[in-house]
């Protein structure tokens, strides 16, 4: 069922933009539906508006791929996480994953997720064909953020569970489905988020 854009960008323009998108976001919104166009099984429309909704809160609503710490450079974020790190504000962190390894790459967040950890970007690697361990950077890429934000979510690589474990024709559960990114961090916030969004495809749908 093809999601009509007009109508699709007017919803979400209103419901979750403040009334204003600019084109990044308009680019970014569009890479995400003309890769749930192509594929050639639409599964739960569910699933592609809680795909949006992790990419708006991952991005804080850029919808553009995104350093961890929303740096401009590896070099910057490297120093806003370790300033972080020191000050006690990552508890949940024992290894600072950020930091250059001996060949000077640096597996910090990134993307319309955020795929930290080489082990994350070596089974990406391997999921979507493109080389992220040699070449972590191109994460930051639109096609290739959202090549990996579709696999990850639809399979369950990021946690072991995947959108087809909260949304199918017998279950509905959007603060649950935070699970799939990072336990229940922000969950009801990001739920409301996938909320809106599905209204607006469900209007925007012909």
């Amino acid at each position: 069922m093809a999601i009509l854009r007009p109508v699709f960008f007017k919803a979400v323009r209103t419901s979750l933009f403040d009334r204003r998108l600019n084109q990044k976001q308009v680019d970014g919104l569009s890479f995400i539906l003309d890769r749930w166009d192509a594929q050639t099984t639409g599964p739960d429309n569910r699933w592609l508006a809680y795909m949006l909704a992790t990419a708006h809160h991952e991005t804080g609503r850029t919808m553009q791929p995104v350093r961890e710490t929303f740096a401009a450079t590896d070099d910057r974020a490297i120093a806003l996480l370790d300033a972080a790190w020191r000050r006690g504000k990552l508890p949940s962190v024992s290894v600072p994953y950020w930091r250059r390894d001996e060949e000077g790459r640096s597996w910090l967040g990134r993307g319309l997720v955020q795929l930290t950890h080489r082990a994350n970007y070596e089974r990406m690697s391997r999921m979507t064909g493109i080389d992220l361990v040699d070449h972590p950077e191109r994460a930051m890429e639109p096609d290739v953020a959202v090549d990996i934000l579709f696999r990850g979510m639809e399979t369950g690589a990021f946690t072991g569970r995947k959108l087809g474990d909260y949304f199918s024709p017998a279950r509905q559960d959007w603060t649950g489905a935070r699970r799939i990114i990072n336990g229940r961090d922000r969950a009801a916030l990001v739920a409301s988020y996938g909320r809106q969004y599905w209204a607006a495809i469900r209007a925007a749908s012909d």
